[in-house]
């Protein structure tokens, strides 16, 4: 079995499993899991509004995924997402809604305020890594704290005690009433079209360019890297910049796209965190970015209609979505199965 097989059957395997061990935990639990998933693929593509709301949901889960994706080819791994995100929301609505400028500046601005949100948020973790050696998980993980309740609180300052900010400015929104009509009103934007730009800016890094051949062979070896006169350093910051960057424009995407403001959060999106399954699920490429998306933002938005349509508990569903990205997550014991079984078929 070759490895292009190998890396094709994993994450097909990964979600038939989760699929199959949902099943079984809505039976236990007194559920129909066929109207389960009935009611799932409806969700998805019951109707044209249910198809924009679905890639409405997916365009955060492709960025978040490249944010992660980024940080892992090149040997960093960036659990800060979530954070960055957030903050990358806000900044995109505090300039959508605080200036007025024409549509070909402001929308523009905008979404560069998120980026760069994104990015000054995940400088500080790749300064400390290239700096002072302290391991990026731990800063990146205590710093989605922070940015969740320093963003409540600047959203308090400006609302002046409220819950919510302002909303932006028609010249600042993502909103496209073409696309919404084309999917019987839908919360459907061109965000979609900046994440598969996106996509094509990663691959063109990664693949096309000197820097990103040293950002990955930093990642790869630094001892090998520095001795051929790379500076490491530098490389550990721009890495975390740039996923930082794709993190923060995944908040835009929220904030100038889907609601057009900010509120106070209790607790997390979750998205930053998906976004670790979904570059796992597509082993760190961009294209393969792409259809992990595809499936969290569908399972995401798709079982919002199963507690209605089979009645099947909230907490059910959600252990069922749990279960599938803990397979994905355990797409490397299967690859190692599925690699002996190859090696044990070649041996005979």
């Amino acid at each position: 079995m070759s490895n292009r097989m190998i890396n094709l059957l994993v994450p097909a395997i990964a979600v038939i499993l989760g699929l199959l061990v949902g099943a079984i935990v809505m039976l236990l639990s007194g559920y129909d899991p066929v109207a389960g998933y009935i009611a799932l693929w409806h969700g998805i593509f019951g109707d044209s509004y249910a198809i924009g709301e679905t890639i409405r949901q997916i365009t955060p889960y492709i960025l978040a995924g490249l944010a992660v994706a980024f940080a892992f080819r090149t040997g960093l791994f960036n659990i800060g997402v979530e954070g960055q995100l957030i903050v990358g929301w806000f900044a995109s609505v505090y300039v959508g809604a605080a200036f007025d400028l024409p549509k070909f500046i402001h929308l523009p601005l905008a979404i560069l305020a998120g980026a760069a949100a994104g990015a000054l948020w995940a400088f500080l973790p790749g300064l400390l890594k290239a700096k002072m050696k302290i391991h990026e998980v731990i800063v990146t993980i205590m710093m989605n704290y922070i940015a969740l309740h320093v963003v409540n609180a600047l959203i308090k300052t400006w609302s002046g005690g409220g819950d919510k900010t302002d909303r932006i400015l028609e010249s600042a929104s993502l909103r496209s009433e073409f696309l919404s009509s084309l999917t019987d009103y839908s919360r459907l934007h061109y965000g979609i079209l900046v994440a598969l730009l996106m996509v094509v800016v990663m691959w063109f890094i990664l693949e096309k360019t000197t820097t990103g051949f040293e950002l990955k062979a930093v990642g790869f070896n630094e001892h090998a890297s520095e001795y051929a006169g790379m500076k490491i350093g530098k490389n550990i910051i721009l890495s975390m910049v740039i996923s930082g960057a794709f993190a923060g424009l995944a908040g835009a995407m929220e904030g100038l796209g889907t609601f057009g403001n900010m509120y106070t959060r209790g607790g997390f999106t979750g998205i930053g965190f998906d976004g670790i399954a979904v570059a796992l699920l597509g082993a760190n490429t961009p294209i393969g970015v792409i259809f992990g998306a595809v499936l969290f933002g569908s399972l995401k938005y798709g079982s919002l209609n199963m507690p209605n349509a089979a009645q099947i508990p909230e907490e059910v569903v959600q252990i069922v979505i749990a279960l599938v990205i803990f397979f994905v997550a355990c797409g490397y014991a299967i690859r190692l199965f599925l690699t002996k079984i190859s090696k044990n078929k070649g041996a005979k």
